[in-house]
């Protein structure tokens, strides 16, 4: 199994590869993956150069198949002027509009202030979206005065076990394996592409409200019919609530 990190850090070191090598490393508490890690810093003149050409370099040609052979994918950008960086998403640009199909990623960025906290939902989940990758629920933006507190830790931490779950592909009766202390288990059957619109914010099939692996995942997942279901009972001429024990 492999997972690859996109990491698009400008510096050295770099706080937006610090970030995603703890959810990388989050990820690995629970499944068992191959690391591949892919510094755009290093790629920025041939990625300038494919886009002008339309050929790719070696290393360049080598670092797109990467990406396009992932298990699951950690994805990780600084904010610039409230958004991904140009290079980051020059990058992107350059992937098959298929190769990110299904594939479970994990969106990351940093900043320096929080007001860009939602530079994920703006910026970042679309992107990934419209390439038809699987957007985990989760995001994790860190800001400068967020490293070392513990809310930043529990984000990561929370992402990693979401990465890991849409990682695993087979149920542990299937391979005969058993996933070892603290590891987490794996569904009995892979998510397939639809599961992308399933656990969208704004999706109309319904919304994960948790994926606690103590309440088991897609316990919290609430089908449109039902919730439309429920609306229904406050609309017309009754406008009945439900009981107290309902």
């Amino acid at each position: 199994m492999r997972l690859v990190v996109v990491a698009a850090g400008l510096s050295s070191p770099s706080s937006t590869r610090l970030l995603a090598d703890r959810l990388a490393a989050a990820t690995l508490d629970h499944v068992n993956a191959e690391v591949e890690v892919v510094e755009l810093r290093d790629l920025a003149t041939e990625i300038a150069q494919h886009l002008v050409t339309g050929f790719p370099a070696a290393r360049l040609a080598a670092a797109l198949d990467t990406v396009a052979a992932a298990d699951g994918l950690i994805a990780v950008t600084p904010v610039f002027s409230a958004s991904y960086s140009g290079l980051f998403k020059s990058f992107f640009d350059l992937i098959d509009k298929d190769a990110l199909t299904g594939k479970p990623l994990l969106a990351g960025a940093t900043g320096g202030t929080a007001r860009h906290s939602l530079v994920t939902e703006h910026a970042l989940r679309p992107l990934f979206t419209y390439l038809r990758a699987l957007v985990l629920p989760t995001a994790v933006y860190a800001a400068s005065e967020d490293w070392g507190e513990e809310g930043l830790a529990h984000r990561i931490a929370r992402a990693g076990t979401e990465l890991a779950r849409f990682m695993t592909s087979t149920g542990t009766e299937a391979t005969g394996s058993s996933p070892g202390p603290g590891r987490v288990p794996a569904p009995a059957t892979a998510p397939d592409v639809d599961t992308t619109a399933a656990i969208a914010p704004r999706s109309l099939h319904g919304a994960i409200t948790s994926v606690d692996p103590t309440d088991g995942f897609g316990a919290g997942l609430i089908p449109f019919e039902q919730r439309l279901a429920a609306l229904s009972r406050f609309s017309g001429g009754a406008r009945t609530r439900p009981s107290a024990h309902s």
